[in-house]
C-alpha cells in the first residue's frame, strides 16, 4: 500500500479517518501494519502490501 493512499481512504463503515500502523515496508510500499478507524475502533489488516477493508464479519 502507498503511503499516499491514506490522503483518499477512511473507514468503510463509518467513514472515519484511519490510523496507520506499520509494521512492515520496503523503498516503495508498506507490507503490513494496520489501519484502525478513530470512530468505530474497527482495525483493517495491511498484508503483503494490500489493506483488507472487508466488514471484519466478512473476513476469514
Amino acid at each position: 500500500m502507498k503511503r499516499s493512499l491514506m490522503d483518499i481512504i477512511c473507514c468503510p463503515m463509518c467513514k472515519g479517518d484511519l490510523v496507520l500502523e506499520v509494521t512492515g515496508e520496503n523503498e516503495k510500499e508498506i507490507v503490513t501494519g494496520t489501519l484502525t478507524c478513530g470512530k468505530c475502533n474497527i482495525i483493517y489488516p495491511i498484508d503483503e502490501g494490500i489493506p483488507d477493508l472487508r466488514p471484519p464479519d466478512l473476513r476469514e
